[in-house]
């Protein structure tokens, strides 16, 4: 029993920050933009396990998984809305009440579905990491977010500008075939403006939601104790 938690627990944090990660720079330098599906899938798998890893019984999976499919949901229709989107704060608000795994998996669940619509691509696979980890580290801030809205704001602002800073290597990559330090951080410089409009979507809808979304997520939460 003892054992089969620490691999739970190595699972939980290997997998956002190193297997993933690796896996999504892996798949956009060795694979072709072609087969671009292929990476993307792959990273939707590994997010599961990554769920998966923090089930502790059966019923609350299925349960937690509902409201991961809600929570994905309406992501995906917030990506619709023109200018800025409540995507980012949806995934962090998702993952306050549902665990860092949730946060992880509706980000990440979110930028795939959603680019059906938008557009798969190589890009795709950056997006979906970038914001599974914006939910997954949310999770593992929760208890000190809830309680400090002023910090829960000032997470959305990074988290933009995070968001940002983890696409560019994206571009770097596409572009280059590889890292280059001067071009990431022109890169960083031209998409000044998407930063900003990034951190301030982020800023106003958590404004905006972190309350009302937050307490019928904490309802359902205590009701089917998730």
């Amino acid at each position: 029993m003892l054992k089969s938690k620490r691999i739970k627990t190595a699972i939980k944090y290997l997998m956002p920050f190193i297997l993933i990660p690796a896996f999504t720079i892996a798949g956009s330098l060795l694979i072709s933009e072609k087969r671009h599906l292929f990476v993307s899938l792959g990273v939707t798998l590994l997010s599961l396990l990554l769920f998966y890893s923090g089930v502790e019984r059966k019923n609350i999976g299925t349960r937690r998984m509902v409201g991961v499919a809600v929570m994905s949901a309406f992501c995906v229709f917030g990506r619709l809305l023109p200018y800025f989107k409540p995507v980012t704060a949806i995934t962090t608000i998702s993952a306050l009440y549902l665990g860092s795994e949730a946060g992880f998996l509706v980000g990440s669940l979110s930028a795939f579905l959603s680019n059906f619509y938008f557009g798969q691509g190589p890009w795709t696979a950056f997006q979906m990491l970038a914001l599974g980890l914006i939910g997954f580290i949310a999770g593992m801030l929760s208890e000190t977010l809830k309680k400090n809205r002023p910090l829960l704001l000032a997470y959305g602002v990074v988290s933009g500008v995070a968001y940002s800073f983890i696409m560019d290597i994206w571009t770097v990559l596409w572009y280059a075939g590889g890292f280059d330090a001067g071009l990431y951080l022109a890169a960083l410089t031209s998409a000044v403006p998407y930063t900003v409009s990034y951190a301030f979507s982020n800023f106003i809808f958590l404004y905006l939601l972190a309350g009302p979304l937050g307490r019928k997520l904490e309802r359902v939460r205590i009701k089917y104790g998730l």
